[in-house]
């Protein structure tokens, strides 16, 4: 029997660093990337697929900036739903077209998708997360003036808007998600995170500006979705502890204790594989199987023959 499993890509996926950021350059990248994805199905799992959109969101801020006195320019949140749609219809084309050259027929829907957060979540308290493009010290205070924006010095190369990253509630449509999979549909969801969106008082919701994890709501849309497997892509192999030491180790098939006592030992950094080994982490204590790996090994990991395996 094959497991349902949320296969989680990140943007190296869709667009590689130094990149430029084309439609065909991007389409060529998703198209490599649901070309394994196909192959995973073909072994008789059940997939929905989340992704990353930050280049994507940053390039259309961007657009938004460099066209503001002829176009008003929209919120993030609208921004977040505007890459989650051009990404959804790449990766949505690319499957289709690949299932159809291994002789499936499985459908495929790439749905846009809400992610609820808490609006007294501690991170809209301190934003951290950077967007968009760099700015003098100067253009950032003025704009932080008039925007009312949080700006923040980004590592020596300039300054930027910084928004909150709260955790995410709930994924805004898992039950149909689930529905879907468990009649065999591919589905493409909850990418760059979901669109956040806070409950008000008399159950309505709202967009809000802030960026979510794509790990953590990877995590929370396979816990909704019962999924049986969460896997987590990355440009890496493997996950490895004391990394770039002289004593480097990659992990191989590990219990939930080992990966714990690595993450209190503070083995994975906050900016890097932090975020994933939680959500990986999480997973596996709910009884799953958590899988980190390189997105060229990813039908080998999900037979179990490659990357970093968690397990309860």
């Amino acid at each position: 029997m094959g497991e349902k499993v949320v296969i989680a890509l990140g943007g190296n996926a869709i667009l590689q660093p130094k990149q430029a950021a084309t439609y065909e350059n991007q389409l060529e990248n998703v198209n490599k990337s649901t070309a394994i994805i196909a192959r995973i199905v073909k072994n008789g799992h059940q997939v929905i697929v989340t992704h990353g959109n930050g280049p994507q969101v940053g390039n259309i801020l961007r657009q938004n900036e460099e066209a503001k006195d002829v176009v008003p320019p929209f919120p993030l949140d609208v921004c977040s739903a505007e890459s989650q749609g051009f990404i959804g219809y790449m990766m949505d084309q690319t499957l289709k077209n690949e299932l159809h050259k291994l002789g499936l027929s499985n459908e495929v829907v790439s749905m846009l998708t809400q992610t609820e957060v808490d609006p007294d979540d501690a991170a809209f308290d301190d934003p951290s997360k950077p967007i968009g493009v760099f700015y003098s010290a100067e253009e950032a205070r003025k704009l932080a003036n008039d925007k009312g924006w949080v700006v923040k010095e980004d590592a020596g190369r300039g300054w930027r808007r910084v928004v909150a990253s709260p955790y995410p509630k709930s994924i805004l449509g898992s039950a149909l998600i689930k529905s879907l999979t468990d009649q065999g549909t591919i589905v493409i969801a909850s990418g760059g995170g979901g669109i956040p969106v806070v409950k008000q008082q008399d159950g309505t919701y709202k967009g809000i500006e802030a960026v979510i994890d794509k790990d953590r709501s990877g995590f929370k849309l396979a816990e909704e979705a019962q999924a049986d497997a969460l896997m987590i892509l990355t440009d890496v192999s493997n996950v490895y502890i004391n990394y770039g030491k002289p004593n480097e180790k990659a992990l191989g098939t590990i219990s939930l204790e080992e990966a714990k006592r690595y993450q209190q030992e503070g083995q994975f950094s906050a900016g890097s594989m932090g975020p994933k080994m939680e959500a990986a982490i999480q997973f596996a204590e709910m009884g799953g199987r958590a899988i980190i790996c390189s997105l060229n090994e990813a039908d080998l990991a999900m037979e179990g023959k490659a990357g970093t395996q968690i397990k309860r």
